[in-house]
């Protein structure tokens, strides 16, 4: 059977500056199976409620997203259990918020519609996803969210002090299908390859080949690049047996994508 054909495309958006080849590094990455101790929810007024969630997944709906799965899986996950104390009170509103390093968790609104167009891949039959690649866990608010719509869940995190971090958050779910990692998201995760779909929430000028090598044809990436004017954007790439095909969606606002683990 003939390997399907890489286009040009994935290094890059168009541009007319070079942008600089990511440096390869060989970091130590190596699954961590959470453990199975509940841990103690954080103070805060109403927090634990579920109509404080599902009033947050009806301003979602409002928003356009209208997949039953995303929404439930929004509904399902206390965010306030991934935020600072300091900003609990924040949590259920459509905002990114600092978690420390440099790093933010992803406003409601980014989180589920980067789901949702995971499950919109014309080879997802179903709202179910299979083996999913999130690169960059962060506070592991958004590998939660994968959890409950994805088969399997490899989450990989650059910075030690969020890996951990993750893992605490994580620890009260009990997901034994999610599985973290400590790191060079930029090497992707060859050991689980290949994903029926890999995300990543951190932009950079170019797309690791890593990532689509390890994606499965009928896979689907979402990710954010840079664009020709320096802005970020949403990119979805849809791997076929043909190739890779690319498309272009609105302006976001993201974090760097980064290389090496520290």
């Amino acid at each position: 059977m003939n390997q399907p054909r890489r286009p040009g495309f994935p290094a890059r958006l168009p541009t007319s500056a070079s942008a600089p080849t990511p440096r390869s590094l060989n970091a130590a990455i190596n699954p961590i199976k959470l453990p199975q101790r509940m841990a103690p929810a954080p103070a805060g007024v109403g927090l634990d409620s579920a109509a404080v969630r599902a009033h947050m997944c009806r301003r979602l709906g409002d928003s356009g997203i209208t997949s039953p799965a995303v929404l439930a899986a929004l509904g399902d996950v206390e965010r306030h259990r991934f935020v600072d104390s300091a900003l609990v009170n924040q949590a259920y509103e459509d905002t990114s918020l600092p978690i420390g390093l440099g790093q933010t968790i992803s406003k409601p609104s980014i989180v589920a519609r980067m789901a949702e167009l995971l499950l919109g891949a014309p080879a997802v039959k179903t709202e179910w996803l299979g083996r999913v690649l999130e690169i960059g866990t962060g506070c592991g608010y958004q590998a939660a969210v994968l959890g409950r719509i994805a088969k399997e869940v490899y989450t990989i995190e650059r910075l030690r002090a969020l890996h951990e971090k993750a893992r605490e958050n994580l620890r009260h779910l009990r997901l034994t299908n999610v599985h973290l990692i400590l790191g060079d998201g930029m090497l992707g995760y060859p050991k689980g390859a290949p994903y029926a779909a890999i995300i990543s929430a951190a932009g950079g000028d170019s797309l690791p080949p890593q990532w689509c090598d390890q994606l499965a044809v009928g896979g689907r990436l979402v990710a954010t690049m840079a664009s020709p004017d320096g802005k970020q954007v949403l990119l979805v790439v849809d791997k076929t047996a043909q190739g890779l095909k690319q498309t272009v969606l609105e302006a976001v606002n993201f974090v760097p994508l980064k290389s090496g683990v520290v």
